[in-house]
C-alpha cells in the first residue's frame, strides 16, 4: 500500500489529483480552481471504471469523487474498493461531492470517513478554501493519520496527546480528539475510552462523543446505565444510525439475536449501501426464522453489490435459495408469486453462467429444492441420486443447500453429516463467526427433530384438524411454528385448534398459555382490514370457548 508522504502535501504543483463526476461542467470547474492554486497534474475522468485504472498507474494525493457516479458504479463503492486496495488511506485527502444530502447518503458517506464532503453546486472561490483548509488540516496531523494507516494506535494515541497540548493546533483538537477516542476502542481500552468520552462530553455535543461514550459502555457490558440516553440519541437524525449499529453489535456479543435483528434492520434502513451489514442482517434473519427478512436482505445485498467490489453470480444464487425458503415457509398465494421470480433468477444464471461446471452443480441442486417445494419429489430424488455431487464443497452456502434438499428428500443421516462438515468450515471468533455457528448449531437441532418443511406440516395439520385429530393437528401446527415463528396464517390455525381442544375434556393449562400467546402475537401484528376482523372474530371465540370446558 502506497501512502503519501508529508513533504509531498507542502508543494502545490507537486500535487496529484483524481477527479471522479460525470459532470463535464464540474471538471472544468475544479480544473480553473486546482490550477489557479498552483496544481497542475489533475486528471479526471467521468466514471468508476478509469478512476480505478488511473489509480492503479498513479499515486494520488487528492480524490475528489462524487456520489453520483452513474455509468458504471455509485462513488460509495467506488471509494470502497480504492480502500480495499490501498489507493486511498488516511494520509490521502479524500473529499466527495454530490447535488443529494439525504440521512442515508450521508450515513454512507460517514462510513467511509472523507477528509470533506462539498455539495453541489461548486462556486470557485469555496472549493479553493475548503481545499486549502482540509490539506493544511492534513499536513498538520500527518504523524497521527498515519499510525492510524499502519494500525498502530498505541502511536496514534501518543501523537493525539502531543498535538493537543500544541496550543497552535487548536482549531485542529476536536479532530485529534475523535481520532484518539478512536484508538483507544481499536486497543479494547474501554474504561480509559470511557473515562476520555465522559470527559469530553461537558465540553462538546459532536455525535461522535456521543457515540464513543455509548460504545465505551456497551463494551464493559453496562448498558442499563445508558437507556435515557440511548434513547434520546435514536431520535436524533446525527446519531441514531450509529445508535442502532452499536446495539446490534451489543446484542450480537450478549447472544440476544432477536434484539440484535431489530437494531441491524433498522441500521440497514438508514445505510443501506455497506454489503457486511447487510449480510449481517441475512444472516440475523436466518436465525430468527424470518424467510421474508432473508429474502429482502439477499434481494438488497445483489441490488446494492451490483458493479462493486463485492458483485458476484452467488449472490444472485442466495437469492434463489431465499426464495426457496420462503416458499417453503409460508402457505398462500405469495408462494407461486415468488417461486416465478426464483424461474426468472435460474434463467438469468443459466444464460450468464450455464457452462460453469461449479454452477451447473449448485444450479442442480437448487432445481431439485424447486421439484420438492412443488410437490414433485421423484424428480427431485432423481436429480439428486444420479446428477448432484453428494459431496461436501469448499462453500458453506452450497453445503447448506445440500442440507436442506437432503432433509426434504428424507436423506436425515446424509444431512446431519453434512451439517458437521459445515460446523467444521466455520471458524473464526469474529461476531459473524458467532452468529453463523448459532444458526448451523439450531440448524442441526431442528433437521433433527423436524421432519417436514413449514408447508408440509401446515398440509398435515389441516387434514388433522377436518378429520378431528386435534393433538395430532396441534403437534403439526407447533413444529411449522417452531420454523416461521412470526407467520400470522400458521398462528390463526394453532388458534383454531386451540379453539376446539378447548371445547373438550382435553384441555389444559400448557393449551391456555399457548392460546393466549397466539392472541397476543396476532393482536400486536400489523394485520389490517380483513385480516384484523379474522383475528378479532378468532379472539372472540377463544374467549368465549371458556364457558364450555369440560
Amino acid at each position: 500500500m502506497e501512502i503519501t508522504e508529508k513533504n509531498e502535501l507542502d508543494d502545490f504543483s507537486q500535487l496529484k489529483v483524481l477527479l471522479i463526476d460525470d459532470n463535464l461542467l464540474v471538471h472544468d470547474t475544479l480544473k480553473s480552481a486546482l490550477r489557479d492554486l498552483g496544481i497542475q497534474y489533475v486528471k479526471c475522468t467521468e466514471n468508476a471504471y478509469y478512476g480505478v485504472r488511473f489509480c492503479e498507474k498513479t499515486k494520488f494525493h487528492v480524490v475528489i469523487c462524487s456520489f453520483n457516479v452513474n455509468s458504471d458504479k455509485d462513488g460509495f463503492h467506488l471509494l470502497e474498493e480504492l480502500k480495499f486496495k490501498g489507493y486511498v488511506n488516511k494520509t490521502t485527502v479524500l473529499i466527495f461531492l454530490s447535488t443529494e444530502t439525504s440521512e442515508a447518503l450521508v450515513n454512507s458517506i460517514v462510513e467511509l470517513q472523507p477528509d470533506d464532503f462539498w455539495v453541489k453546486p461548486l462556486a470557485y472561490k469555496k472549493v479553493q478554501e475548503r481545499l486549502i483548509h482540509t490539506l493544511q488540516t492534513k499536513k498538520q496531523l500527518f504523524n497521527l493519520y498515519r499510525a492510524i494507516d499502519t494500525k498502530n494506535y498505541s502511536k496514534a494515541v501518543y501523537f493525539a496527546d502531543r498535538y493537543l497540548l500544541d496550543n497552535s493546533l487548536a482549531k485542529y483538537h476536536p479532530n485529534i480528539m475523535r481520532m484518539k477516542g478512536e484508538s483507544l476502542l481499536n486497543l479494547l481500552e474501554f474504561k480509559t475510552a470511557e473515562s476520555f468520552f465522559q470527559e469530553l462530553l461537558t465540553s462538546y455535543k459532536y455525535a461522535w462523543v456521543y457515540l464513543g461514550y455509548v460504545k465505551s459502555l456497551l463494551k464493559q457490558g453496562r448498558i442499563d446505565e445508558i437507556h435515557a440516553l440511548l434513547e434520546k440519541l435514536v431520535k436524533k437524525p446525527e446519531t441514531r444510525f450509529g445508535v442502532h449499529d452499536l446495539l446490534a453489535q451489543y446484542y450480537i456479543e450478549q447472544e440476544q439475536y432477536d434484539c440484535a435483528y431489530d437494531e441491524i434492520k433498522k441500521a440497514t434502513a438508514l445505510s443501506p449501501r455497506n454489503i457486511e451489514r447487510n449480510k449481517k442482517s441475512w444472516d440475523l434473519a436466518r436465525l430468527n426464522h424470518d424467510h421474508e427478512g432473508q429474502y429482502i436482505a439477499t434481494r438488497n445485498i445483489a441490488q446494492q453489490a451490483k458493479n462493486s467490489i463485492h458483485d458476484s453470480p452467488a449472490l444472485t444464487l442466495n437469492v434463489i435459495r431465499s426464495g426457496i425458503d420462503l416458499a417453503n415457509a409460508i402457505t398462500d398465494e405469495r408462494s407461486s408469486k415468488v417461486l416465478l421470480q426464483t424461474d426468472k433468477y435460474i434463467h438469468q444464471l443459466e444464460s450468464d453462467y450455464g457452462e460453469d461446471d461449479e454452477f451447473k452443480q449448485q444450479l442442480l441442486v437448487v432445481k431439485a429444492r424447486l421439484y420438492n417445494v412443488r410437490e414433485q419429489s421423484d424428480k427431485a430424488t432423481d436429480l439428486v441420486e444420479n446428477h448432484v455431487n453428494l459431496k461436501a464443497s469448499t462453500q458453506i452456502e452450497d453445503n447448506l443447500d445440500k442440507v436442506k434438499v437432503f432433509h426434504e428428500l428424507g436423506m436425515r443421516e446424509e444431512a446431519i453429516k453434512m451439517l458437521d462438515v459445515i460446523r467444521n468450515q466455520v471458524s473464526g471468533d469474529s461476531l459473524t463467526s458467532q452468529v453463523i455457528n448459532k444458526y448451523i448449531e439450531q440448524e442441526t437441532i431442528e433437521r433433527a427433530e423436524i421432519n417436514f418443511t413449514p408447508k408440509q406440516l401446515s398440509e398435515m395439520a389441516t387434514e388433522h384438524f377436518e378429520k378431528k385429530r386435534m393433538q395430532p393437528a396441534l403437534d403439526a401446527i407447533e413444529q411449522a411454528l417452531r420454523l416461521t415463528p412470526n407467520n400470522i396464517k400458521l398462528t390463526m390455525s394453532l388458534l383454531k385448534i386451540l379453539i376446539m381442544i378447548k371445547q373438550s375434556n382435553e384441555f389444559a393449562a400448557e393449551h391456555k398459555k399457548l392460546g393466549d400467546d397466539a392472541i397476543e402475537m396476532l393482536l400486536s401484528s400489523k394485520v389490517k382490514g380483513s385480516g384484523l376482523a379474522a383475528i378479532e372474530k378468532l379472539n372472540l371465540k377463544w374467549t368465549s370457548a371458556e364457558h364450555t370446558e369440560h
